[in-house]
């Protein structure tokens, strides 16, 4: 917890809570352990998606399609939404929580690993969303960058890990060094990146909200 538990309580206690399939699929990933948008992250990107009203949408970690039935709520009519998974029993998942929420026709499933598929992927995106494993961020970076519109918006999430990310290397176990190490290099590069301005909010997990302002 990167933000004192009673301030986020209070914060999702203000939270309208989601009906329907949405909630529904929701309470089965989280029941099934699957890492999902925490609600007061869910809230911001909801604020975010609102506010730039994106017509290209990638989201890069799909895991059972949660987040991306989510956002499809306040996308403008006639916006889309491609999303990229590789591990084959959420992509099985997804595809059925798809059609549950009968969003099929408004979210494109790429099933393979990010790095393969971004670097076939044209054309711009406004919004993109990364949520995917946090070690692979600053390997997928380049081509989301030139993957984003001008004027468009990346949100990174979990990049502070619940704190673990301020601590020295020495400090944190060793199987999480590499993760750790590589999260440190991609805030740096986000905030040092010539084409982008970046904020990183304690909201959640941690978000970076980066701008691509050139």
């Amino acid at each position: 917890m990167i933000v004192d538990e009673r301030i986020t309580s209070f914060i999702n206690s203000m939270n309208k809570d989601d009906e329907g399939i949405v909630a529904l699929i929701e309470k089965e990933a989280l029941a099934d352990d699957v890492p999902i948008i925490r609600k007061e992250t869910k809230e911001w990107i909801k604020t975010m998606l609102c506010i730039k009203k994106p017509m290209r949408v990638l989201e890069v970690g799909t895991a059972v399609g949660f987040s991306a039935i989510y956002m499809n709520q306040f996308l403008p009519q006639g916006a889309h939404i491609t999303t990229i998974e590789k591990w084959e029993p959420r992509i099985k998942q997804a595809k059925i929580n798809f059609e549950r929420a009968n969003v099929t026709d408004q979210i494109t499933l790429l099933e393979g690993d990010a790095a393969d598929v971004l670097k076939t992927l044209e054309g711009e995106f406004d919004f993109i969303f990364m949520d995917a494993a946090k070690g692979q961020y600053i390997h997928f970076l380049p081509d989301v960058i030139r993957l984003l519109a001008k004027d468009g918006i990346l949100i990174s999430d979990n990049v502070l890990q619940d704190g673990e990310v301020l601590d020295s290397k020495y400090v944190v176990d060793r199987r999480n060094r590499t993760i750790h190490t590589r999260m440190r290099e991609y805030l740096y590069t986000l905030k040092n990146h010539e084409l982008l301005e970046t904020s990183i909010i304690p909201v959640g997990d941690g978000v970076a909200l980066s701008v691509r302002c050139r």
